[in-house]
């Protein structure tokens, strides 16, 4: 169902810096930057991109919206959050660590970017 998400920056510059820093962080690639002007990224299987709006008014965050990244450990979720504070996003709800479901134990770490969208990064931790 799922095949690529897209979020609003008012600074592509800056937006890159930040969405570089932390999907390499994981071993993905730095963005590359389509005739549109838009930054597209593939990592996992998926399409995230990052734009100026195209009607021109400024970017605003989504209330109620998170934006989330699969990861294979515990560690690829703090090398990404550790990632993405160090390049201008902010950590924000409780620290990185489990959180326990009626699915089982995730390990989650959030951050919002420097244009404020919310960010999610989660490893489903295997079941003993």
């Amino acid at each position: 169902m799922y095949s690529h998400n897209v979020v609003g920056s008012n600074d592509l510059d800056r937006s890159q810096k930040f969405y570089d820093a932390v999907f390499t962080a994981v071993g993905g690639t730095p963005g590359m930057l389509d005739p549109s002007g838009r930054i597209i990224y593939t990592y996992n299987g998926g399409m995230f991109m990052v734009t100026t709006p195209i009607n021109g008014e400024a970017a605003t965050v989504g209330n109620g919206c998170t934006v989330g990244f699969g990861f294979g450990s515990s560690a690829e979720v703090d090398r990404w959050h550790d990632a993405g504070v160090a390049n201008g996003g902010t950590s924000v709800e409780d620290p990185p660590g489990i959180r326990s479901a009626a699915f089982g134990d995730l390990y989650l770490a959030y951050l919002r970017d420097p244009d404020g969208n919310k960010l999610c990064g989660l490893y489903a931790v295997p079941k003993p």
